[in-house]
This record gives C-alpha cells, structure tokens and sequence, in this order.
C-alpha cells in the first residue's frame, strides 16, 4: 500500500468515523435534518416512482444534491456503481472494515454502462451481504432498487399490509435525476423502509450511519460529473 493510499485510509476512518459517532449519539434531535438533508419541502412530500414497493413505511427519508452537470452526464456514474463495479463513491475505508471490499473510482467504466431490470447490485464483495436488485430504470432520469436479501439467496419481499412479528423486512432505493435550469441536475434519493417489530432498535442504529455514508455518495457523484 502506498503512503497515498495509507494516508487516504487513515483520513477516511478518521472523518468517516466521527461523522458516524457523531449523528448517532445526536440522532434523536437530528433525525428530521438528516432525513430531509438537501431535499425541498416539495422534493420531500410528492411521490416519486418506486413509492409503491413499500406503501407503508415505518422509517423514509428523502436528499437531495444540485450538481452542475446534466443527468446525461450524471447518470454513466450512476449507473456503474455497487460492489465489483464502480463502488459508491463514499468511505471505502469505513465500509472496508467490514470486509465490503469496495473500491470507488474516478474513471466510467463502460462494461458497467448498461443495467436491466432484474439485475442485482451487491453491497459487498461476499454473499452474506445484503444485494439491490434492480426494479425499473428509465435512462437517464430514473434508477429504482429494492433490498433483495443476499446475493446466495435472492427473494425480493412481497408488499403486504400486516407485517409479521419476525423476519420481514422491505426496502427501496429510488434515484431520481431531473434537469433544471443551465444544464443542471437536481439528483433526488429516497429509502421507504418497513419491517417486524422485533428490528426496530436495529433500523433506528442504520438510519443515523446510512446518513453518514450516503451524503458522501451524494456529494461523490456530485464531484464526479461536474469534473
């Protein structure tokens, strides 16, 4: 490992993790910030495609990010990220301590242009880790995925009314991409997330790190296309 490299490491463990302490211990008071980080009021409360995965979630947030690019710039980088691809663009080093083995570039990488519905997206580099698979896509304005359990056991879960007690949990990542003025894009995320009772203390430790991590995302694709 070069010194670039080690110190690239240290200072993402370093910023990354205080980030990450930070907003958990605060969270109670900083939950409606982080959730509509970015995002406007009208960005936060109108439906967006891929809502209907999950019609009653329990936890939902919606960011945003203006980037200086258009979404036909935007999306080669979109599209390309995930595990074994072109990463997401965050704390490498925080999600490599858990052996995700993710490694974020700067290039597009054109073998990993091209997305079909049906097509899983992993979050690490083993099957125990979660995977997305891919819902519905419309070039380049819209990406929306759904938690879709393990790569070694994929099983999309079915949208009911009564959640059981135990074992079910239903997620979306919906990435939406809309142009405004001046060759700009307005880059919108949204999560719609519901699940058994017994996964509450977990969600509510997720929310707070999944924050940490996707602002970086937001901010990495933000940097990436308008260079």
């Amino acid at each position: 490992m070069s010194t670039r490299t080690r110190t690239t490491t240290a200072r993402q463990l370093l910023t990354g993790g205080t980030l990450i302490a930070g907003t958990l211990v605060g969270s109670p008071m900083l939950r409606r910030w982080y959730n509509r980080w970015g995002a406007t009021k009208d960005e936060f409360t109108r439906p967006l495609p891929g809502d209907d995965l999950v019609k009653q979630p329990k936890l939902t947030y919606t960011r945003a990010v203006t980037i200086a690019a258009p979404p036909k710039d935007v999306w080669p980088w979109l599209v390309q990220y995930g595990q074994g691809r072109g990463g997401f663009y965050s704390y490498d080093a925080v999600e490599n301590l858990i052996g995700c083995d993710i490694h974020s570039t700067d290039k597009i990488l054109p073998e990993h242009q091209q997305l079909e519905v049906g097509d899983i997206i992993r979050s690490g580099g083993r099957d125990t880790f979660p995977c997305w698979i891919v819902m519905d896509l419309d070039p380049p304005h819209a990406l929306i995925l759904q938690g879709a359990g393990t790569p070694a056991e994929i099983e999309v879960p079915a949208v009911v009314d009564d959640v059981p007690e135990r074992g079910y949990v239903a997620s979306t990542w919906q990435w939406i991409l809309e142009p405004v003025e001046d060759q700009h894009t307005r880059l919108i995320v949204r999560q719609r997330c519901t699940y058994s009772p017994n996964q509450a203390v977990l969600w509510h430790i997720v929310e707070p790190l999944n924050f940490v991590m996707e602002r970086k995302m937001l901010l990495g694709l933000k940097a990436r296309a308008e260079s």
